[in-house]
């Protein structure tokens, strides 16, 4: 495919349809699970303190300012949002990545039908499972401290902060979930951004649809496996072919 924001969108939209086909399901279950119980403890806090923050802004406006009321609701529901989704979105990820690196390799053989290296399997998942989760705190770190100067231009700089913060929320899913098929394949953290840079568009494209998925609740669910399984399509079909020559 070529590199634009189309291809890359289309890539995660075939990996919803790739979690489908037979043999891949069982391995779909627990990052489906876990999905499901970070963002639905994510929905129901960030409800809850949605509700407290304006419940504290109506006690502490005076009437003649009342109609600001008006105008701070969609801002802050917005904000919300992105904070609830983004953030949860990476404690989903941090805790499902054993998982999530075995449905990419097995993703992968279904795709190819060729084995990825050693086959991994479970006894293999937990014998990597403490460098697994080293990663994931690297690259966690790695998002928080980008995060902030982005997350501060969303608050402060009307239109153009906003658009800024989901470029980067979508190279950031780009990242998270391309890291599976490419870590399968012993690319470190660092050659990972290199050759993602190389297809910026593309890369763009997956994380921004990505990125508008996570946003929509109970679809949101299946997003991780599916993102897993879209990256991997797309390292198999376009990103190995970059890293060959990076």
């Amino acid at each position: 495919m070529p590199s634009n924001p189309a291809s890359g969108a289309l890539y995660m939209l075939r990996g919803i349809r790739l979690l489908m086909r037979p043999g891949l399901k069982r391995y779909v279950l627990i990052p489906l699970l876990v999905n499901i119980a970070v963002f639905g403890g994510g929905i129901w806090l960030g409800a809850a303190g949605f509700e407290h923050l304006m419940s504290q802004m109506q006690a502490n406006i005076p009437n003649w300012l009342a109609w600001v009321e008006w105008l701070l609701w969609p801002l802050f529901l917005v904000a919300v949002l992105v904070i609830v989704f983004y953030s949860f979105t990476l404690v989903a990820n941090l805790l499902a990545a054993p998982f999530n690196g075995l449905l990419a390799e097995k993703a992968e053989r279904l795709i190819t039908g060729q084995p990825v290296g050693d086959d991994m399997g479970w006894a293999k998942l937990l014998r990597e499972l403490p460098a697994t989760l080293g990663d994931e705190v690297r690259k966690l770190l790695y998002a928080v401290l980008w995060s902030l100067p982005f997350l501060i231009l969303a608050f402060v700089v009307p239109v153009i902060g906003p658009l800024l913060w989901f470029l980067f929320t979508a190279w950031m899913l780009t990242l998270e979930y391309a890291d599976f098929p490419m870590g399968n394949h012993g690319l470190k953290f660092r050659q990972m951004r290199a050759t993602l840079r190389r297809r910026r568009l593309l890369s763009f494209g997956f994380g921004a649809t990505t990125a508008a998925l996570t946003a929509i609740p109970v679809v949101n669910f299946i997003v991780m496996p599916a993102a897993v399984a879209g990256a991997t399509l797309m390292w198999v079909r376009d990103l190995h072919k970059v890293a060959a020559d990076t």
